[in-house]
């Protein structure tokens, strides 16, 4: 049922996820405009009932039960360019797609997200995650996020460094969670700028090679491809949230122990005064290996970091297989792996 301010009823959530899994929301409303994402929350406010802001769907479990309150999906369409000082600053709302964006930028020469290809979603959701991939994250041409500001009830802008942008995380899903609604965000980018080239994968692909902008997604896109982390629906394996675990930042002196411990070479990363370690490699020296499988869930056969919905999944069971995984891993390297995606309903 739809009321006359375009709010539905028990709409059912799972098809507005990659992962397919959820259950009903009580009240649904696609914002179209930002009048509309003010009316929502009136609405909500009326009634007393939460809200849940939901994007593309490509970062968030959904319970079974699904969710007892509002959820707003902003559908906020349109991009503005402005271009000056050897820079081009561009405006996207909150609704539009990520990738085809991305691939509009590659395509007009703008350097500054080439390495964020095929990455699901919406524009609106990056600047939440502080989404990154391949050496690049958003927060390196993130000028400024348009945002309704819950607690002051008013449109406000915030600047990249109003943002609080650290490694998958900002102000949206840390400080400030459930305090701010992205409506659009401005990017900078580099007009004939060079691509980003320093994550190994990129860097053993093309050897040495000179690379544009063009061949960097191309890149990129193959890679993601091959680990089925690009959405495809003939791809039982992309029904999930890409990475499932954030790769954890470890002490200095704790991943010496755990290299003395076990004697082996554990891949790694610097991250400031600390060492990133690959989730995915601690996983599988955990006891899992790709197409792990547990009922209708497990993990994908090209990626050991994916937990995927294997057909018919519930969220229980997803969970499920999450802890089995986090609890073995800290019992063998004493690292409790941290969930990337936001949890709703339960």
């Amino acid at each position: 049922m739809t009321s006359p301010f375009g709010i539905e009823e028990n709409i059912l959530l799972a098809p507005f996820t990659t992962l397919r899994i959820g259950g009903p929301a009580r009240f649904f409303l696609r914002a179209k405009t930002e009048d509309k994402v003010l009316e929502g929350f009136s609405f909500a406010e009326r009634l007393e009932i939460p809200v849940f802001v939901l994007g593309g769907g490509s970062n968030v479990v959904i319970s079974d039960a699904g969710f007892d309150g509002l959820v707003l999906r902003p559908d906020l369409r349109g991009t503005t360019v402005e271009s000056g000082n050897g820079k081009c600053n561009i405006t996207i709302n909150a609704g539009e797609d990520w990738d085809p964006f991305v691939a509009k930028c590659v395509g007009d020469g703008l350097a500054g997200i080439e390495c964020l290809s095929g990455i699901p979603g919406s524009v609106g959701g990056t600047p939440v995650q502080n989404v990154g991939a391949y050496g690049q994250e958003v927060s390196e041409t993130v000028s400024s996020v348009r945002c309704f500001d819950r607690a002051g009830r008013a449109i406000v802008e915030l600047s990249n460094a109003d943002c609080g942008f650290s490694y998958r995380t900002s102000i949206f899903n840390s400080t400030a969670r459930d305090r701010f609604v992205v409506l659009g965000v401005t990017y900078t980018l580099i007009p004939g700028g060079e691509p980003k080239l320093i994550y190994k994968d990129l860097i053993d692909h093309f050897q040495g090679r000179k690379a544009t902008l063009e061949d960097v997604r191309n890149a990129v896109l193959e890679i993601r491809r091959s680990k089925s982390m690009v959405i495809d629906e003939g791809d039982p394996n992309s029904r999930s949230v890409g990475s499932f675990f954030k790769n954890p930042v470890v002490p200095k002196k704790k991943f010496e122990k755990i290299v003395a411990e076990f004697g082996t070479v554990l891949p790694h990363f610097p991250a400031g005064d600390l060492i990133k370690v690959p989730a995915a490699w601690l996983i599988e020296n955990s006891g899992f290996h790709k197409g792990y499988i547990l009922g209708n869930v497990g993990l994908s056969t090209r990626h050991t970091l994916a937990l995927i919905n294997r057909g018919g999944a519930t969220a229980a069971e997803l969970l499920g297989l999450m802890e089995i995984i986090r609890v073995a891993v800290q019992n063998r390297f004493g690292i409790l792996l941290e969930p990337e995606p936001i949890f709703v309903g339960f």
